[in-house]
């Protein structure tokens, strides 16, 4: 067999592995982000009503309806982003697989085109594009020319349920903290709570990221107390006023 065509079969073996540990690292971030989210927009919530009053009631209604609110926001928003990604791409994959049907030979010389681009020579380039085509020309074509793989489009339902849900997780850490601690305590040890797990979601989002991880928990942590003391200081003033 020629040098081409195991170049070929190597990259069709190792493929589906990478492709597969890359969308879980993905979604794993998401996950991260989401529940930073929740984190940050509940306590800021929380901890603003705390405030203002010191009825647990109110904080635990306003907190409610801050998570509630809050996933639904974001399920929504990832359900219509990754729509609008998912109609794109099969747009574009229904348009190569048209391509494909009605001129073979000029796509075929377009991918042993952009083979030439990353590097190999002519004739090396179109045996690796005549193998990878007999194996999966959509595929191949759609891999090279847009990006895409056509066995691992995103779900809307899929990406909108695990961001309704991160976002959640997130929201219950400062929602039921000011709830069970004592009123004199609540928002001390509420503040502290959230610090903590921002810390923590910012070293994982990082890490998941490949990017430093001593910046990413400094910004994360002082965004969030930024956030939190912001509220608070509205919620204290408006709490005097009424």
């Amino acid at each position: 067999m020629s040098t081409a065509a195991g170049i070929g079969a190597g990259r069709h073996e190792d493929e589906p592995h990478q492709e597969s540990s890359r969308s879980r690292l993905n979604w794993l971030r998401a996950g991260v982000l989401g529940a930073n989210d929740g984190i940050v927009s509940t306590a800021g919530i929380v901890v603003g009503v705390a405030g203002a009053t010191l009825d647990r009631g109110s904080i635990m209604v306003a907190g409610v309806a801050g998570l509630v609110a809050g996933a639904m926001s974001m399920a929504a928003g990832e359900y219509v982003s990754v729509s609008t990604q998912r109609d794109s791409e099969l747009a574009l994959l229904d348009l190569e697989r048209r391509e494909l049907s009605e001129d073979p030979q000029d796509e075929l010389a377009e991918l042993a085109g952009l083979y030439v681009d990353k590097g190999l020579s002519e004739e090396l380039a179109l045996e690796v594009a005549r193998e990878l085509t007999a194996h999966d020309a959509l595929g191949a074509h759609a891999e090279a020319e847009l990006g895409i793989d056509p066995d691992d489009i995103t779900s809307a339902w899929s990406a909108a349920f695990a961001s309704m849900v991160s976002f959640t997780v997130g929201a219950l850490l400062p929602l039921l903290t000011i709830l069970l601690v004592g009123r004199d305590l609540r928002v001390g040890v509420t503040v502290a709570s959230v610090t903590v797990a921002l810390a923590l979601t910012g070293w994982a989002s990082a890490r998941l990221g490949y990017g430093p991880t001593g910046r990413a928990v400094v910004r994360n942590v002082a965004g969030g107390l930024f956030a939190m003391g912001v509220t608070y200081l509205i919620g204290t003033l408006l709490g005097t006023q009424v």
